[in-house]
């Protein structure tokens, strides 16, 4: 009972930090046990499965060792080390947090890491990749709606974003605007937003966002 009190008390951390400083020092402490934490069965935190396996059915027949994919908000790694099995091998990942970075560099599954604060535009060039995955970042407290506007100018025209957004803030937060707005601008096609499963074990769902970049 104590270690199920415990990873509640780190999500509620999270979910209610006061800022970036807050948010850092958070998964800097819970980067050790993160993994252990959330793949228990009160928690199955599928997410990161689930997401690579939608990168994979939807590049179709491209293999997954010719596209260059950035992990936005990689964590320890879980979503690049679940593409990584799937043949990826040309992946990047950024983080807020160092500790995190440190544990994700383990999984030897990213060619690149750096600390980045996604709030703020991203040091990537336009068009850099063909994927960009962010999941598990788009949740309470965290990264905002207008991040997924860089991620378009990073991914390649007829290149995928692949993203998980809780469905108790897919509307309240303004995440389904923001897409809406994306399409009316011609910029992406909104290929999917179906809800699923997210932390299975705890019964949380989240939609799994697929955009196809098409300008």
């Amino acid at each position: 009972m104590a270690a199920v009190t415990t990873n509640i008390e780190w999500l509620n951390r999270a979910y209610s930090a006061k800022g970036l400083s807050d948010l850092r020092t958070l998964y800097d402490e819970w980067a050790s046990s993160y993994n252990t934490d959330l793949s228990r069965s009160d928690q199955d935190y599928v997410a990161p499965t689930l997401a690579a396996a939608t990168v994979a059915r939807y590049l179709e027949s491209t293999p997954l060792n010719s596209v260059k994919i950035l992990d936005a908000g990689c964590g320890t790694g879980l979503v690049g080390a679940s593409l990584a099995k799937l043949g990826a091998t040309d992946i990047d990942g950024v983080d807020l947090s160092p500790g995190m970075l440190d544990v994700a560099r383990k999984t030897k599954a990213y060619k690149d890491l750096d600390p980045v604060d996604l709030s703020k535009p991203l040091t990537k060039d336009n068009d850099a990749y063909d994927v960009v995955t962010c999941i598990g970042t788009l949740t309470h407290a965290h990264v905002g709606p207008g991040v997924l506007s860089e991620f378009v100018r990073v991914t390649k025209k007829d290149g995928w974003i692949v993203a998980t957004v809780l469905d108790d803030i897919w509307e309240s937060v303004g995440y389904r605007e923001v897409i809406e707005k994306l399409v009316e601008d011609k910029k992406v096609e909104l290929v999917s937003a179906d809800s699923g499963d997210y932390r299975r074990g705890a019964g949380v769902s989240a939609r799994m966002v697929v955009l196809k970049v098409i300008a």
